[in-house]
């Protein structure tokens, strides 16, 4: 059995933690991206389409911070519509336009399970 000095075990302890850590967060940006590239197509299958314009101008934009995964799936041109189709909205000379829902059914059929997928991910250490 080879002797090891306390300042090795330390070093090698922290650079197992640290390839841990960086496994575990490198698969969960990737499970985050390919539920957020499901979510995405979904929406553009369920948005309205009079001239599929609406549908097709839905980005998916990164915010990625120290310990955080975040995507944003928003409407780059018509991001003032969206609410209105979603939720619907009253009509000016009285009565309302139907909703017409399309991002929070696409989000909560593919990101419904996300957190136990992570949970995995951390126990299997990426």
């Amino acid at each position: 059995m080879p002797n090891i000095s306390i300042d090795q075990l330390a070093n090698e302890i922290t650079s197992s933690v640290r390839e841990y850590t960086e496994d575990v967060s490198n698969a969960i940006e990737k499970k985050v991206d390919e539920t957020a590239k499901a979510i995405l197509k979904e929406t553009k299958r369920l948005a309205r389409k009079r001239t599929g314009e609406y549908a097709r101008t839905f980005k998916i934009t990164k915010e990625d911070r120290y310990g955080s995964t975040k995507r944003i799936i928003w409407n780059k041109k018509h991001y003032r519509r969206v609410h209105l189709l979603e939720f619907g909205h009253a009509k000016v000379n009285g009565g309302r336009v139907p909703a017409y829902p399309h991002l929070r059914p696409a989000y909560d059929k593919h990101a419904a399970n996300l957190d136990d997928e992570i949970k995995e991910i951390i126990r299997n250490g990426g």
